[in-house]
């Protein structure tokens, strides 16, 4: 039975865009925690620690996202691990995120002048009181467009999922094509969800950029 498109239709988008935030946000937490510790040990860790992490983000870098998932939800399931739809997006998302905030948070710290560290050092700090005093402070009014600005890429990303039956935003529209066989205004509406969520965060993004400065410590 062809239905027709109307506000139960728009509800059930809404249905799965609740799960794209969510998706979204929960992979930048992941991605955002283990991107600090990969930018922070790509910068200051050992040579050796720093090539494997630059390997690592070469990797993720130079492969397709829809690679990444695949590889997560079917890839996985032949050595054993076997993930339900959403864990197997949350994993694939985190590991791209991750790739590339401690690529962008790497170059936010490496942008800070020589001179700040030269004045840490001359505060006797340590390493950690350097770092969360002096350092990070100036690395991260930097770091707020760029990030700001992946965030969209995250959001965006998401629809990629819908290829391994997660049922988000993306994945939402196509179902209730299906059921309705109105394409253009299920994905006109599913267009305006992301125009939504996209267009504040890429907003925000380059006013940030626009104001960011650094101000040298005294």
């Amino acid at each position: 039975m062809i239905r027709s498109f109307g506000w139960s239709s728009v509800q059930f988008l809404m249905f799965g865009a609740q799960w794209t935030v969510l998706l979204s946000l929960v992979t930048f937490a992941i991605g955002g925690f283990f991107g600090l510790i990969f930018a922070l040990l790509r910068t200051l860790g050992p040579r050796p620690v720093q090539l494997v992490i630059a390997g690592f983000i070469q990797l993720v870098q130079a492969t397709p996202l829809l690679i990444v998932v695949f590889l997560a939800f079917y890839g996985l399931s032949f050595v054993g691990l076997f993930f339900p739809p959403l864990v197997a997006a949350g994993l694939s998302l985190a590991i791209y995120t991750t790739a590339f905030l401690a690529d962008i948070w790497r170059g936010c710290i490496e942008a800070i002048p020589r001179q700040q560290w030269e004045a840490a050092d001359s505060l006797a700090l340590t390493g950690v009181q350097k770092l969360r005093y002096v350092i990070l402070p100036q690395a991260f009014r930097i770091a707020l467009g760029p990030t700001v600005g992946f965030m969209v890429q995250i959001v965006k990303n998401t629809s990629v999922t819908a290829l391994i039956g997660f049922v988000e935003l993306t994945r939402a529209g196509q179902l209730l094509n299906n059921m309705t066989f109105q394409p253009f205004a299920v994905f006109l509406t599913v267009s305006a969800f992301y125009f939504m969520f996209c267009y504040p965060l890429s907003y925000l993004s380059e006013r940030l950029k626009g104001k960011r400065d650094v101000r040298p410590a005294h």
